[in-house]
């Protein structure tokens, strides 16, 4: 008997198995984990059956999470570990997203401006100047986040910006426009780098600064300035690219994801005909 494949869609399972109960849910996924000797079916007296990871089970995963660590720079685990503190205060947070937005004092040919139909992204009481702006660039801000709430007026959008070395926080405080769009998609924008690499004189003092006293790995995170707040409403364009994109997801909120209910993007493909 040919021994079957091992996908991520593999690993997920056993993860969600190792978090959970065991409970079986009888699909594909659990037949190939059963035949590679990676759980082992068990029955109690009452005739309760649950799975649980053989010693091959664990340590696959163990690999497997090995190697996803050294594969991660310093930049992303640090960006990791601010994320999930920032899911910890209760905000929704997400990676890496692409925004369009208004800068002041750049050439207009800089980019292309934006549909007639655009809406901005600040409310009719933004002072004068930054509603007549029409120069747009994408951002790419490392976390923006919003607070967990069902009222518009108290999402307080923020934007955080890992630096892990001097040299990339430097190339980006060289950088105006780039930092002007930072601020023009939120309330309050901040700089996260490691203690020691820069001054907080170095930072312009509108933004935020949170420094990490440690390792990467187990360091603690200090505010040390908090960011100036200026309000903004964020358009219907906004939230069509927060729906577009999927928000990071806490360790204990996957803990009690319902077993055999993966998230969206770790469900398999579908290989046969409905």
């Amino acid at each position: 008997m040919t021994a079957p494949t091992i996908t991520r869609f593999h690993r997920t399972r056993l993860m969600q198995i190792w978090r959970s109960a065991g409970w079986p849910c009888k699909d594909a996924l659990e037949i190939d984990l059963l035949a590679a000797e990676l759980v082992a079916l068990h029955t109690s007296a009452e005739g309760f059956e649950t799975l649980k990871l053989t010693e091959g089970g664990i340590r696959l995963l163990a690999e497997a999470r090995q190697r996803g660590v050294r594969a991660l720079s310093p930049h992303d685990r640090m960006g990791q570990r601010f994320a999930a503190q920032l899911l910890a205060s209760g905000r929704i947070v997400w990676r890496e997203l692409s925004l369009r937005a208004v800068i002041e004092g750049a050439p207009p040919e800089a980019v292309p401006p934006p549909p007639a139909s655009s809406n901005p992204l600040w409310s009719e009481d933004t002072p004068a100047s930054r509603k007549a702006a029409n120069v747009w660039r994408m951002a790419r801000p490392d976390l923006f986040s919003v607070r967990n709430t069902t009222v518009p007026a108290y999402l307080q959008p923020m934007v955080h910006e890992i630096k892990h070395s001097r040299a990339d926080l430097l190339s980006d405080l060289r950088h105006d426009a780039k930092r002007q769009a930072y601020q023009w998609l939120c309330e309050e924008c901040y700089y996260v780098f490691p203690a020691g690499i820069a001054e907080p004189e170095e930072i312009p003092e509108h933004f935020g600064i949170w420094v990490l006293h440690g390792g990467v790995d187990d360091g603690r995170f200090e505010l040390l300035r908090p960011a100036r707040h200026a309000s903004c409403t964020l358009p219907f364009a906004v939230w069509m690219a927060l729906c577009k994109a999927t928000p990071l997801r806490s360790e204990d909120e996957l803990a009690q994801a319902h077993l055999g209910e993966p998230a969206v993007d770790e469900l398999p493909p579908c290989t046969e005909a409905p």
